[in-house]
């Protein structure tokens, strides 16, 4: 056993009480006209191809320790959009999306949490020969039925450890919901782009490496398979959280880790990328 493995068995997971109410207050939304929404960016070369308007949704139902968004969490934090609210602001950037081969975004938190207003979102969008995009953790990929997906172009999929004993720790989830989701994009023929965060002390150790790239080799579709470094960016939104930050004195991987890592996925014959 390396001494990765021996240091991630000694993390412990998060507290997940608030996350359990975010996940149970999903269920009871009955207004799918309207979403919490956090914030919005217009960006290149991020979050999908071309020059795309990203939709962060507000609330979460996981927690990831090294989240660089926790202030995205809660719904209650967000501020309520129509979809005619969202599409107007998504059709004033739809010529340099066309000329860029860019698109919408749907991040967050969790977009799948508020998963009816999203599929409206996307299915206006599809109908405008908008390029659409979801970034999810997969964790409630049931939610979305095949005719969602038909509005969906791109999934962009965070697979945060291959480890299910190591997914748990890092998110306090279990893996298996993420990996139905991914065989099902696999099988329905939807293009991925699979994200991976590399957390020395966390999720950098071989065999948590070895079964993310095991798994995601298997997938069809799968376009590009990113390596993300962690970073401490967001520790000071932790503050106002009022969860423990588990990751205050934890490094970015050093160039050689990254190296690593890189190989072990690219001896699946992924193509990798860092971001």
């Amino acid at each position: 056993m390396s001494d990765h493995t021996v240091s991630v068995d000694l993390k412990p997971g998060p507290p997940m009480e608030i996350a359990d109410a975010e996940l149970a207050e999903s269920e009871r939304i009955v207004d799918h006209t309207a979403g919490s929404v956090h914030s919005w960016d217009l960006v290149t070369g991020a979050d999908g191809p071309g020059t795309r308007m990203t939709l962060f949704m507000a609330g979460c139902g996981l927690r990831c320790q090294y989240c660089h968004n926790p202030d995205t969490w809660r719904m209650k934090n967000g501020v309520r959009h129509t979809v005619e609210e969202v599409m107007e602001r998504v059709t004033r950037y739809q010529k340099v999306m066309e000329v860029t081969g860019g698109g919408l975004t749907i991040s967050g938190g969790e977009p799948l949490l508020q998963s009816k207003f999203v599929t409206h979102v996307f299915h206006q969008a599809h109908a405008l020969g908008i390029h659409t995009a979801l970034d999810t953790a997969g964790l409630l990929g049931a939610r979305l039925s095949d005719e969602d997906l038909d509005d969906i172009d791109l999934v962009l999929l965070d697979i945060k450890s291959g480890l299910p004993e190591t997914y748990k720790r890092v998110t306090g989830r279990p893996l298996q919901p993420t990996l139905d989701f991914a065989e099902r994009l696999s099988r329905l023929g939807k293009k991925m782009w699979v994200r991976f965060v590399l957390v020395p002390d966390l999720t950098d150790a071989e065999d948590n490496v070895d079964a993310v790239g095991a798994f995601v080799s298997t997938l069809d579709g799968v376009e590009r398979m990113e390596i993300l470094p962690f970073h401490q960016m967001g520790e000071y939104k932790w503050e106002a959280t009022g969860e423990p930050y588990l990751l205050a004195d934890t490094k970015p991987p050093t160039d050689e880790l990254i190296e690593r890592v890189k190989g072990q996925l690219e001896s699946y014959g992924l193509p990798v990328t860092v971001a």
